[in-house]
Order: C-alpha cells, then sequence, then structure tokens
C-alpha cells in the first residue's frame, strides 16, 4: 500500500499496491472521515453491510456516534453528507471479514496513528509552553506580593493589583491554546535610536520645567560621570554582531531598570528613567495601544518605577519580563 500526505490541505490520500483502491481521505479535528460509500469501497462490502455495523456499533456504545459522526458538504451534492471518524473506520473494519479490511486496519495502525501522534508532540509542547507562562504569572503574583509591603510603596496597592491584571491579560493563555495559537508573541523593533547627548538635553529641558515648577532643584539631572552614557549605550551593545537586547520592547525595559538602578544621576532617577522610557516608547510610535490606551499608564509607571527601586539585584530578570510584557 502506499500513502500520500498533503498536510496544509488536510487530505491523505490512500492507495492500495493493486491500484484497485484511490481513496482521498478528509484530515479535520486530527482525525480522518469516510463517507459509507468510500467504507464500502474500502472494505470490498455492499453499503448495507457498512450500515448495519455502524448502526451496531452506536447501538451498543462501543463509539458515540455525536463525536464520531459529522455532516460535510462534497463537490455534486445538494445535501450534506455524513462523514465517519478514524475510530469508526477501523471498528467497522474490525467487523467486517475481509481481505480489504485487514489491509487498511494494518496501515491505519502504522501511517495514520503515527501522523495523529505528531499533532499529539505538537500539543503537548504547547501545554508545556502554557505551563511555563503560568509558573512565571505565579512568580509576579508572588513578587508583587513581597514588594507591596515597602514602605516606599504605601499607597500603590491598587496600581501593582492593576500592573498584575495588565500582565495576566498579555498571556492570555487559555484563550490561545484553545485557538491552536499559543506562540512566543512577535516583538517590535526601534525606528528611533536614542543617542547619549540627545538624550541628555531632553533631561535638561525636563529640569528646567520641574524648577519651574518648584519639583526639582539644581542638583537634578547631575549625572555621575559615564552613567547615563554607558547605559545608553548598553542598550545597543552586540556581540557577533548580534544585539543584546534585539526588540524594542528589551531596549525599553532595560532602559527604565539600569537608569534608576544604577543611579545614574545625584537626583532624579525614578522620573528620569520614567521619562525617558516614555520619550523612547513614544518617538518609536508603541507608546499607545490601538484602542489609544496606553500600554503602560501613568500611575502604573509610577508603580513599576518604585518596584525597580525597592528590587534587589537578583530580582532583575522577573522585571525587565514583567515590564515586556506589559508592552507586547
Amino acid at each position: 500500500m502506499q500513502k500520500k500526505e498533503n498536510i496544509d490541505n488536510k487530505i491523505i490520500i490512500y492507495q492500495t499496491k493493486d491500484n484497485e483502491i484511490n481513496l482521498d481521505v478528509k484530515l479535520e479535528k486530527e482525525t480522518v472521515w469516510l463517507t459509507q460509500a468510500q467504507l464500502s469501497s474500502l472494505f470490498s462490502v455492499e453499503r448495507s453491510v457498512i450500515t448495519k455495523h455502524l448502526n451496531n456499533i452506536f447501538f451498543s456504545k462501543e463509539l458515540l456516534e455525536k463525536s464520531n459522526v459529522q455532516k460535510m458538504h462534497i463537490a455534486n451534492s445538494d445535501k450534506p453528507v455524513k462523514f465517519y471518524s478514524l475510530d469508526a473506520i477501523i471498528s467497522v473494519g474490525y467487523r467486517v471479514n475481509s481481505k480489504r479490511a485487514t489491509q487498511f486496519r494494518i496501515w491505519a495502525t502504522k501511517t495514520l496513528k503515527n501522523y495523529l501522534l505528531k499533532g499529539y508532540i505538537l500539543n503537548e509542547k504547547r501545554l508545556l509552553e502554557a505551563k511555563n507562562h503560568f509558573n512565571e504569572l505565579k512568580e509576579t503574583i508572588n513578587f508583587l506580593q513581597k514588594k507591596s509591603g515597602h514602605k516606599l510603596l504605601k499607597g500603590q496597592e491598587g496600581e501593582i493589583i492593576s500592573l498584575l491584571s495588565d500582565y495576566s491579560k498579555t498571556l492570555t493563555l487559555l484563550n490561545k491554546y484553545d485557538k491552536n495559537r499559543l506562540s512566543v508573541s512577535k516583538k517590535a523593533k526601534e525606528s528611533f535610536r536614542l543617542e547619549y547627548g540627545f538624550a541628555k538635553n531632553i533631561i535638561l529641558e525636563l529640569k528646567k520645567d520641574l524648577i519651574k515648577k518648584r519639583e526639582a532643584d539644581n542638583i537634578f539631572g547631575q549625572e555621575y560621570v559615564g552613567k547615563f552614557e554607558a547605559i545608553v549605550n548598553n542598550i545597543y551593545q552586540t556581540f557577533d554582531k548580534k544585539e543584546f537586547y534585539p526588540s524594542l520592547e528589551e531596549k525599553a525595559a532595560h532602559l527604565l531598570y539600569f537608569i534608576i538602578k544604577d543611579h545614574s544621576f545625584v537626583d532624579g532617577n525614578k522620573r528620569i528613567g520614567a521619562f525617558i522610557f516614555i520619550y523612547f516608547l513614544d518617538k518609536n510610535d508603541y507608546l499607545y495601544r490601538k484602542t489609544g490606551e496606553k500600554k503602560i499608564n501613568d500611575n502604573a509607571l509610577v508603580a513599576l518605577a518604585l518596584l525597580v527601586a525597592v528590587s534587589n539585584p537578583n530580582e532583575k530578570d522577573k522585571l525587565v519580563k514583567m515590564i515586556i510584557n506589559l508592552l507586547i
């Protein structure tokens, strides 16, 4: 026997060595489907024999009719035709006493089951991805719970809960899994490159504005020599011509984290970090969702900046991953 597969079109062709039988087998819902006429041809018996066996199979509850029979439209027919699943086909095959039935059982067991196993392995991979995402969400919940008690975050409880809600929505695991779409999200490439000298001028303008509002003094934005410049250069660093942070989200997240955590300035690290983070996203046309709302609103950004400030260095990866997921 031979088989020809066309997985994209979900058709499997079953053909005997002597070419007496040549069937186009529909592949749908991870099983194959045949009509009674095809079953009759396949097993070289009268259609009435097929009908009798199918009725007995469903009457005895060996198989459930609802899940093993479906109506489909076929060419040159004005009415939908009943198709029977692989389980029903094999059950009939075991009841039919013919050489053709034996041939098909051997082929079905070796070939179709192996093909369907590939689908099982793919689903297993998706489930593993889902499990990893759920573990990631669990770690984030634990992290936020632990940090919410810090004195700097007093009064930010509502924003932390909001952050967690927004973060969990970005995963949408169950919905993606149900729709067979669980995959790594595509990440964006930046069109605007942040330059150190340009960024320093932005901070200077921010400083002037805050001093005018009496929300900062003269030490605001004074850089510890080389620190901020190193951060700007760091988000674009490469190794063997490959960027350490290839996506826009990764660059933005690390920019926010490093400015705040590395204390690049004598005063104003959190405010400068948040401002540069927003500016970088805005210049790359990545600050807003398609709905028009900010991906990270102002209050949530304050909470994020405080979380970075009170975090331990060994929690960097958790925070950066959290920021990235909020942006995707």
